[in-house]
Formats: structure tokens, sequence, C-alpha cells
């Protein structure tokens, strides 16, 4: 009997939302042949990860089996299935296939790193398919919240499988695809042994909401409102843009594009066909002579992002063009946990200045891009898999979903990032555990998380920093005293003297009293050094910094 084996592994997406990274790989044990789909980043946060720029799957365990990958399947264009692709190229270095709108972002991000854009395959929709090994591919259309978004049908030789990629079950999406019932119904129709899927929204009960519901909102918003208008939502939502867009132009008023992401996409979106018009748009240049009344402003930043068009305007100026009183800020987005506290300093700083600001906590103005519980069921009849294996989302919604499909009736298998299921066992299950995390992109190099270069700058972020500098002769003894710079600390404590002179006297004083095995020894001097320094700075302020130590000596 054959040993071959399906089998399911997510490095990212699954346990989390963002950074997604899925593994499917066909053969005897160890042996598999592999396909990727999706390579995904997700956005740090001044809390958990200061200053880094982006977080990247880590990805180690696929780039030791790279001479295994068959190729990388991107389902669509969102920063956290695509954003790390041009990342890992050179380690990965499989070709990529992808529908022809995230294939010209990709292709971008692929330039912009020095890659050549011909690695980037651009596949037509189902029933069209790419051989990578044992499996063959086909991009299912499917509707979400950016266009040419593509659920997956994987064909292998234990049977198929179906990944969602992220969706909602919309019949009028206004821009891309419409959710088509017939077209699943017919990939099912044999058979399907996994349905890998969506698991973002399993908490909302309700039905979802189609996008064509906001337009008629949207467009008595604006109407009705005086001075100029600003409008913020998700850059990728292309079909929110043209909402925007054509409301404004029905209201009368000039369009202006604000943000490069903005830009970029409604470029990709006429470049590729998926828009065939988009309303005349203004320049930033032109749109400070257009009469403010007259005047709307799209722009990027929904999520309260520091660079961002929609910051900038708040902090009080961007391309020259300033928001006033009268004027009005739509927010057309959901906030995503953990930007709370971003978003609420722009309205804030609006309303500093006399601008009404609109968000979404009616419901109005935006719809979610992923499927509700009961487009979820639906998903589940649509397919009738063998199993569900819930992705994309928090444990808690995973865990969640796998409930739900076990009170369907169905079988649900909870696996998170590192754990690989064998989907083609008689019954599924965890047959290896992987060692998964994170990577941080930090200015210009790649960092892994536990190199210690985050965890020491939120140290020295929450206690500060101290250099140490000593000077000894050839003889072992100090010349002169040691001397401290402080940073990030208060510049006196409890004593009321200056911290810097307390260290230093306390320093001066050690130095005195150190032994010669002490002085002669460089590690045992500044393990010394930097004691004294941590055991007197929280006597005199209460925080033990970190303590950089100098040691000079003259031969």
């Amino acid at each position: 009997m054959s040993n071959e084996r399906v089998i399911y592994l997510p490095l990212g997406g699954a346990g989390e939302i963002g950074m997604n990274a899925y593994v499917y790989g066909y053969g005897k044990p160890g042996k598999e042949r592999l396909i990727l789909v999706d390579l995904g980043v997700t956005f740090p946060d001044m809390d958990s990860s200061p200053g880094v720029d982006l977080i990247l799957p880590d990805v180690s365990w696929l780039v030791a089996r790279k001479n295994q990958l068959e190729a990388i399947f991107v389902t669509h264009a969102h920063e956290d299935h695509v954003g790390a692709v041009a990342h890992f190229y050179d380690q990965l270095g499989a070709p990529v296939y992808t529908r022809a709108f995230t294939a010209n972002i990709a292709r971008r991000k692929m330039a912009e790193h020095g890659h050549p854009e011909k690695a980037v395959r651009t596949v037509s929709a189902w029933p069209e398919t790419v051989t990578a090994g044992p499996f063959s591919v086909g991009f299912v259309p499917i509707s979400h919240s950016i266009p040419e978004s593509s659920g997956l049908v994987i064909d292998t030789p234990k049977g198929r499988l179906v990944h969602t990629g992220d969706f909602k079950i919309d019949t009028t999406p206004g821009v891309g695809e419409p959710f088509d019932h017939a077209m699943f119904e017919d990939i099912a129709k044999d058979g399907v042994l996994a349905l890998m899927c969506d698991s973002t929204n399993v908490f909302s009960l309700g039905e979802g909401r189609s996008e064509a519901t906001v337009g008629p909102e949207i467009e008595k918003m604006i109407a009705s409102a005086t001075g100029m208008v600003a409008a913020t939502t998700f850059a990728s939502n292309v079909a929110r843009v043209v909402t925007l867009a054509e409301a404004g132009e029905r209201a009368g008023r000039s369009i202006c594009l604000m943000g490069r992401a903005m830009r970029r996409m409604v470029e990709a979106s006429v470049e590729t066909g998926v828009l065939k018009r988009f309303p005349p748009t203004v320049s930033p240049e032109d749109a400070k002579n257009v009469p403010r009344e007259n005047l709307m402003l799209i722009v990027t930043g929904s999520q309260g992002e520091r660079r961002a068009a929609s910051a900038q305007l708040a902090n009080g100026k961007y391309q020259g063009i300033k928001m006033k009183d009268g004027d009005t800020f739509l927010f057309s987005s959901k906030t995503i946990p953990g930007n709370e506290r971003g978003v609420i300093r722009i309205i804030n700083q609006f309303s500093e200045m006399g601008v009404d600001v609109v968000d979404d906590s009616n419901g109005l103005y935006h719809v979610s891009g992923h499927a509700n519980r009961p487009d979820l069921e639906t998903m589940h009849s649509l397919i009738k898999p063998q199993m569900v294996v819930p992705m994309h989302g928090e444990h808690r919604h995973l865990r969640e979903h796998v409930k739900l499909c076990n009170a369907k009736g169905m079988r649900g298998v909870l696996a998170v990032n590192g754990m690989m299921v064998d989907l083609s066992a008689s019954s599924p299950s965890i047959v290896e555990y992987v060692d998964t995390g994170r990577t941080y992109l930090d200015g210009s190099v790649h960092v892994g998380a536990m190199d210690g270069v985050v965890r020491d700058r939120i140290r020295m972020a929450l206690n500060g920093h101290v250099t140490v500098n000593v000077i000894l002769d050839e003889n072992d003894d100090p010349l002169g005293e040691p001397w401290c710079e402080i940073k990030g600390l208060a510049e006196t404590g409890r004593s009321n003297a200056p911290l810097a002179d307390v260290l230093e006297e306390d320093l001066n004083q050690f130095m005195g009293r150190a032994g010669d095995r002490t002085l002669a020894d460089d590690d045992k001097l500044e393990e010394e050094l930097r004691r004294v320094t941590r055991q007197s700075a929280n006597a005199e302020v209460g925080k033990k910094p970190e303590v950089s130590v100098i040691i000079s000596r003259l031969s």
C-alpha cells in the first residue's frame, strides 16, 4: 500500500490574523513535494516591536527544504498574503503564480527588491490550472475586499483540497467578481477531501452585507456635507474607493487621491482591466485651487498609521492641503483591533480643528470583506468536505470554527502555526510539530525574534540607558574617575543631586575598593560596573537601566 500522504502545515496565519503562509505537500513522509499558498506580513506596534518596519513569518523550515518547493501561489494582493514574497524570493527561489491584479502588485514589489519581475507568472481564472509537481492548482474567483481574490482548488493524487483564502459571499461586490454558488457546487460535485476555510468573522452571527449596500449611504452623507470632504478606507478596497469617488463626483466635487498606496491600487486596477472607469481626479497641487465645498479627498491611513495621509492631515497639513472648521472626515473602514489608539488620536486632532468626523460605529459606511458565520455555513454546505481545517484567525476563531463544524456533524481539525496535519490519514491527525515564529525587517536587515534586538530596544524604552566609561593604565590602576552618559532617565532622583553625579560617585567608590583580579579582568569588571550602576540607579530613580560599559586600557 502506498505510503504517500497529503500534508497541510501553516507557518503563519493560523492562530493569528496576518502573516499568512500555508504549506501543502504530497509524497513519502519527509520527502514530500511542496507548494506554498500565500506569503504575507503583519505590521509592528510600538508596544511589542518598537522601531520594526515589518514582521514576517519564520520560513526557515521551508528554506531548508527549498529543493522540494515547486511553486508559490498567492490568493490576493493584501499585504498579509503577498507582502513577504519579495523579501523571501532569494531564499526560496520558487516561481510565483497569481492572477493579473495581484501579479501587478507583486511585480512592483519584486522590482523594488531587485528581483526579476518574470518570476511572477499570471494565471487565468478557473478552470485554468497550473501543474506544480504532483499538484494541479486552479484560481477560483471569490468575493473579498480587493479585486481578483481567489480561492484555490488543489488537486492531489489523494483527493481534492479547497483553500478558500479570504472571502465573503457577495453577489453584488461593485468591483471584482461576484460569488458564484454554482461554480463552487460544481467544484465539489465529485467530492472534496478537505476545506481550508477563513475563520475571521466566525463570531459574527448576522448575515453578511454586500458592498452594494454602503454606496447609497455614502452618497447621502457626502451630498449633505458642507466644506471640504475627506474620506479614508483601505487602499486595497478598490470597490470602496470607487464608491467614494463616484459619490463625490455625483455631488459635484473634484476628486483628489492622496497617499501612494491609494494611487498604486487604482493604477493597478486600471492597468489590469479590473476597473473600466474611474472618475477624473485632480492632483494635490491643483486641488489647492478648487473651492473647498467642491473638493473631496480620498486618503490613506484608515488604521491611524502615523506616516499616512490621514495622520498628516490631522497633524496640520499634507501636500499643501489643510482641514478646517466645517470640513468633514469619513472613516469608511473598520478599525482593526490594536489600532484603536492611532485612530482615536486622529479623530481627536480633527475635532480640535473643528472638523466633523464620521466613523462606522453605526455600520452604515463599511462592510467586512470576511464571511460571517452564516456565510461560513453556506461554504460548508456547498463544498461538503470530508473535513474542515479552519485558518486565517486567532486561536479563539479557529477553535470556534471547529466547534461550529462539529455541531453540524462535520469533522473540524484545529491546527495552528507549526502543526503539520496528515489530511489523507483515515483519521486526520497532527503528525509533526515544526518550529515557527516571526522575523523582523528592521531598517534594511532581517533579524530573528530571538536575536535580542527588539527585546533590548524594549528594555531601553522601559528602563533607559546608561553608558559607563572607565580608563585604566598599564598597571590596571584607574586613571581618573568613571563617567556616565544617561539616556531616557530622570536627571535627578531621591537625593536631589544629578543622577549622573550619584552614579559616578558610586562607581568611583567601587573602583577604589575593587581587587586586583577584578581590575585585571575585563569581563568581571564590566559585570561589576553594570551591577553597581543598575543598583545605584534603582535606589535613586526606581529604574534598572540597560548599561553599556566601555573599558579603555593604556598600554
